[in-house]
């Protein structure tokens, strides 16, 4: 049995979770999420917790045991409290400025790079450090991929460590050449 499927997951309170034939509606106070889940898996409303069986003990359908209840879980937290992403731009000239839906990023190309948030994704910059981007959003997925889509315009090296990082990622740094090299 999956360790993480046999989990139940708990609904809060403003949250409602609705299950038809294989789609699940989460609502809540910051939105509403759906997802489709695959025939191998059956999803129940007891009370107030969601709980995620299997048909069979196929491999398909002990792989998406665990994948269906996560999806859930990752909709409940979304709706009820949200996800965010921090990037954290580094580099002599690197600069983003957010406005509105869209973000301008200057990151040491010969042109700026205009990135237009996806549908439900806020992207804003930290108050303090004009440097770090915000992304906020209710879906785990797509906070994430608009995170990893900024990061790719410019990853981080690392020599200086210049590029667009999250901040609580680790740049593990190389030394550089040698002054002379040792006859």
């Amino acid at each position: 049995m999956s360790r993480i499927g046999k989990n139940p997951v708990a609904i809060p309170g403003g949250v409602t979770v609705e299950v038809t034939a294989n789609i699940i509606v989460v609502k809540g106070p910051k939105g509403e999420l759906s997802y489709a889940h695959l025939p191998e898996v059956t999803v129940k409303v007891e009370g107030s917790m969601v709980i995620v069986g299997r048909i069979n003990d196929s491999a398909d359908s002990m792989a998406r045991h665990g994948l269906t209840r996560q999806m859930i879980n990752n909709m409940v937290i979304g709706v009820s409290e949200g996800y965010e992403k921090k990037l954290e731009i580094i580099g002599v000239g690197y600069k983003a400025q957010a406005k509105g839906k869209t973000v301008t990023l200057n990151l040491g190309h010969s042109h700026p790079i205009e990135y237009a948030a996806p549908e439900g994704i806020d992207i804003s910059q930290d108050e303090k450090n004009k440097q770090i981007l915000i992304i906020k959003g209710i879906s785990k997925e797509d906070v994430g991929q608009a995170a990893a889509d900024i990061r790719s315009f410019r990853p981080p090296e690392p020599y200086k460590g210049k590029g667009v990082k999250y901040t609580d990622e680790v740049i593990i740094r190389k030394s550089g050449k040698s002054a002379g090299s040792a006859k």
